[in-house]
């Protein structure tokens, strides 16, 4: 298969966002990624974006009005600011936060332009434990579903896939979007587990995987095949987002999962086949993921799929 033209979005500002020494959601992370593609030689085909700040027409599509002023009114001039048990800000978290959403529309714009057949957004924060009016889990701004929003106000798209592969419940995603059928949300996750919830569908458009701690990663292809592909090919994506978390690893030790570095490429390989299929892109934001070795080598396999090479 010829390499297709893979792009990659991130900014500065996405690393000067940290909560604490010792927070597993740190810095190092993106560092473990650029380090891993540097090394393997996938940088090399990647055409590399800075990401934009969202506007707050995008954000707003999302986020309620009061939750936006509230966040960017409790941003400290130093130190840090709680926003829930796991999460705070410190003086550049919702400027990283902005770049974050805004590299989530910038891709969706880019790949939608022909720019590209797939996008990556090496970002942080994360985003799917973002709801509508409160910061959780470490996620300020959900940057997926300001994403499909976004694809679908501005570009018109009347069919937008979500793939959520992270340990964790996307939540956040789940309560803006539920209810709304022009949108399609598949995920697995580790049950029970953070943010506990899940098993009860808020809407027909979600499909929730629950599974056991200790699933391992060939279960995990099973159930793809046997749950999501089948709705997704009904569905008949003209995009699809991934909220690429890769906490799931076996070497994660925020999750109990067993997937490998193989799992996330086959994941990724059918979601690609998928969009082929459908004559859609591809549009990926990172997630979790905190173990740094396993995450850099991940990401890599990630979008060595992503970008067939």
């Amino acid at each position: 298969m010829e390499p297709m033209a893979t792009l990659i979005f991130t900014h500065p500002a996405c690393k000067q966002h940290e909560m604490g020494a010792g927070h597993p959601e740190c810095p190092a992370r993106l560092d473990a990624i650029s380090d891993q593609l540097l090394a393997s030689g996938v940088a090399a085909h990647l055409l590399e974006r800075e990401a934009p700040r969202a506007t707050q027409e995008a954000l707003l599509r999302v986020h309620t009005a009061e939750y936006l002023a509230s966040l960017a009114a409790r941003a400290p001039s130093q130190g840090y600011v709680e926003l829930d048990p796991d999460t705070a800000m410190n003086p550049y978290s919702y400027v990283a936060a902005l770049h974050a959403a805004g590299a989530a529309v910038a891709a969706v714009d880019a790949v939608l332009a022909g720019e590209g057949e797939a996008a990556f957004c090496a970002v942080r924060p994360p985003g799917h434990h973002a709801c509508p009016d409160r910061a959780m889990g470490f996620c300020l701004l959900n940057n997926v579903a300001i994403a499909a929003r976004h694809a679908i106000a501005r570009h018109g798209l009347e069919r937008v896939a979500i793939v959520d592969f992270d340990v964790h419940h996307g939540n956040g995603t789940e309560a803006a979007l539920a209810g709304d059928e022009r949108i399609l949300m598949c995920g697995f996750f580790q049950h029970p587990f953070y943010p506990f919830s899940g098993l009860e569908p808020l809407g027909s458009n979600m499909l929730n995987e629950p599974v056991a701690a200790y699933t391992e990663g060939s279960a995990i292809r099973d159930l793809v095949s046997s749950k999501w592909m089948p709705r997704l090919d009904a569905f008949r994506p003209q995009l699809v987002l991934v909220s690429a978390g890769f906490d799931a690893h076996r070497e994660d030790d925020l999750g109990r999962l067993g997937l490998v570095e193989a799992d996330y490429a086959w994941m990724t390989e059918q979601l690609s086949e998928l969009a082929r299929r459908h004559g859609a892109r591809v549009v990926s934001c990172l997630e979790g993921g905190y173990n740094l070795s396993a995450l850099g080598r991940s990401v890599t396999a990630h979008i060595r799929a992503l970008a067939g090479i």
